[in-house]
This record gives C-alpha cells, structure tokens and sequence, in this order.
C-alpha cells in the first residue's frame, strides 16, 4: 500500500508512506513522483487529512464493561457503591456472557481507531471466570487488537481471602501484568505490605506491574511512594505503572516536589482516567471542591511518561463513554487546564504514543519499520482531532484496512444557504 497526501501528528504534511509486508517501509514527500507504482501496490489518497499511529487504552476493565444496570444501577454514582454492585454482579456473571460484552466493545474499539488496550481482571472470585473469560477474548481478537491482561486482586491482596492465591493462579494461566488496589486495603501498612509482596512477585516472575494506587481524595494515601521505591529496589524501570494516583491533587506542593523525582528516577509510568477521575473523586467536597485527577503537566514536566486510560464504559462505575479515546484526550485537557498548543499535543499523544509505552508495544509508531497500524482522521491536526472527535476514515492494521467510516459531512436544504457543510477548518 502506498499512502499518499497524510499530514502527520507532528505537523508534517502531504507526507507518503510506503508498506510493505505489513510495516512501514518507506516515509518521504512525493515517493514515486512521476514513476509507475511497482506491480501490486494499492493506492490511497488520505486527502490531507490526519495519520495517527492508532489509539492506545493504557487502562480499562473490560470483565465490567456494558454490565450498566446488572443487578442494578449505582443510584449515588459513587465509587465504593461501584465495588459494592460489582460485588452483587460477579455471583450472576457466567463466561458466555463476559465473553459477548468484550467482543461486542472490542468492535466498538476498532471502529473508534483503538487497537491496544490494557484490561485488569478481577482475580477475586476463586472461580477465576472473568480470567478464562479475558483470555479467550485476547485470543479471539489477536489478529485485530493488541489486548494486555493485569491480574487485579479488586477487593484487596489482603483484605480479600485467597486473593493472593488466585492472583498467582491467574498468572499460571497466562495474564501479563501483577496488579494491586494498595489503598483498599484495612490499613495503610497493608497497603504498603501489597506494594511490596506484588513486586517481588512481578520480578521473580520477570512480569510488569500496574497497580490501582491512591484513587484516593485522601492527601495521606501515598502507596505510588513504596511503589516506586520498590520499583526502583527491584530493577523494575520501565516495567511498573501507577494508575489513577488521584490523591495527589489534594498532597502539598512541598511532598509533590519530592515525590515526583522519585516517581521519575524510578521509571514509573503513570496513566490517568479523565472521565472517571472527574466524576468519582471529589464527592466529599461541598465547596470549593477538588478536581480529582492527578497532576499530569506537573508529571510530565518531570520526566515521568504520562498516558490517559478510558478505565470504565457503561458499568458499575461509569453509566456513559464509547470506547473514543479522544473523549478521554479532551476531558484530560480540560480537567488539567492544559490549552497551550503543545500542552494540547501532549493530551493526544497521552492516547497513542505515551500510552503504548506504558504498554511496552513494539515497533508502534509512525517510522520505517514499524508496524503499518494507523488511523486516518477527518482532521487536519492533532488539536483540531481533540476539538472535533471527527470521523475515523479508515482504521489499518498491518497495512489492511480493517474499519472505515463515512465522512462527517452534513447535507442541509434550506433556500439560499449551502447545501453541504463540513464540520472542518480548511487546510
């Protein structure tokens, strides 16, 4: 395939791509200018329009995911009534039915451009369901989406009996990353005992780690603090994430100005929940009250990778979303107030190339030898994709288009007024 006429994230335009064997060959302007294409080759003319490396989930639940309503709804929307009702729902959940709501956003995914996602699994329930469940879906969709599984002890290594049995038990059958909810623990030592025992589990076992830490309004809850220690004790760069990490919008600034270098020299990564983030913290709070997501431009000022996650769509916790990573990319920008122009690019590459670093994707990226994984966009640049959300043209995957969608156009039929209107800015 020879793509023609791309304009690029980092403000490249009418930039060509030349794939071969399902990885980008060749990047260049005007490639085969004025010479036949060889024998074989298809042509598409992306018009201008936006070529992003595919959109990337650096944290999602998808055992949970379109259960909204199952046995009930969260009536206060709260985040401790989400555990309590994912709690009623796992007895009634059977693995036919975890299987069909995966798949079923899965395709939602691949339509909205989404092509890696990263999912804990709840290993709480002795019966390991939502894990046999989770690893037949990565199976099932491998040709098509990139899926990691996180082994998530939900209701504490500790607190909960057996979790940590079922944790390793889960990691015998195949799931990729050791988890952990340190902050849901009895105590804040437990928590901090979690930390460590997951650790130390993830590096006998040569696994990454991505915990659950400090979705928390409380200013005290400091468990990505033991997280990077050991993180760092281990060995571990590059191979741990701390997700959510909410209570450090309500820490001081004088602990934050430690925390943060440990988080950095560490090699912790870091990924934040927008959409949730802003509608479970801060429930506490009359007025004024906390925003709830953790300090991404600070983070990212400090060397620390930073990813946005979607984290939860249409179950216990969450009643909304779409598998549309640019909604996520949007609330991050405005709940971080991060509108400069390159604060802006960093929110998109927050859902693309920050967040497959936290999932460590090979040759993911827009370079000669990459995979050929893009997604066109009716867009003429990463902001304007953050302000419109447009169309997803056509969705590849190693250099075969497997997703197209209908431009965003709008037909109107009023007298003396154009009959079409493009939702777009001119280039």
């Amino acid at each position: 395939m020879l793509i023609r006429h791309a304009t690029l994230p980092d403000g490249r335009t009418d930039i060509d791509l030349l794939v071969q064997d399902g990885r980008i060959a060749v990047i260049g302007e005007r490639l085969f200018d004025g010479r036949p294409l060889p024998e074989g080759v298809e042509l598409m003319d992306a018009a201008g329009w936006l070529l992003s490396p595919p959109f990337v989930d650096a944290h999602f639940h998808l055992d949970a995911t379109l259960s909204h309503g199952l046995p009930r709804v969260n009536a206060s929307g709260t985040l401790l009534e989400g555990i309590a009702l994912w709690g009623e729902l796992k007895p009634l959940l059977t693995q036919e039915a975890l299987v069909e709501r995966a798949l079923q956003y899965c395709d939602w995914a691949v339509a909205k451009g989404l092509l890696a996602i990263r999912s804990h699994v709840d290993v709480c329930d002795p019966r390991l369901l939502a894990v046999h469940a989770l690893l037949e879906v990565r199976q099932r969709v491998a040709p098509y989406l990139d899926l990691q599984l996180v082994a998530f002890p939900q209701d504490g290594l500790l607190r909960a009996p057996g979790a940590l049995a079922n944790l390793k038990r889960a990691l015998d059958l195949g799931v990729d990353l050791v988890g952990g909810i340190p902050h849901f623990e009895r105590t804040a030592e437990q928590g901090a005992e979690s930390v460590r025992l997951l650790c130390e589990l993830a590096a006998e076992r040569g696994l990454p780690v991505d915990m659950h830490c400090d979705e928390s309004d409380d200013p005290l809850s400091r468990h990505i603090e033991t997280l990077a220690f050991h993180a760092r004790r281990l060995g571990l760069a590059g191979r741990v994430t701390g997700s959510h990490l909410t209570s450090m919008h309500s820490m001081d600034n004088y602990y934050v100005s430690k925390l943060i270098p440990l988080i950095a020299e560490a090699g912790v990564h870091a990924v934040a929940n927008p959409l949730i983030n802003i509608t479970l913290q801060g429930r506490h709070d009359s007025y004024p009250k906390r925003r709830g997501m953790t300090r991404v431009p600070e983070l990212m000022a400090g060397g620390v990778n930073v990813a946005f996650g979607h984290d939860c769509v249409m179950d216990p916790w969450y009643a909304l979303g779409s598998a549309d990573m640019l909604e996520v990319a949007q609330m991050g920008l405005h709940v971080a107030q991060m509108t400069s122009q390159a604060q802006m690019r960093a929110c998109f590459d927050a859902v693309t190339v920050n967040a497959a670093r936290v999932m460590g994707l090979p040759d993911y990226g827009l370079t000669p030898g990459c995979h050929a994984d893009f997604v066109l966009l009716q867009a003429r640049s990463a902001v304007e994709a953050l302000r419109l959300r447009p169309a997803r043209l056509k969705v590849i995957r190693r250099g075969r288009v497997i997703a197209t969608a209908p431009d965003a156009a709008a037909t109107l039929s009023l007298p003396g007024r154009p009959s079409r209107i493009d939702w777009v800015l001119p280039q």
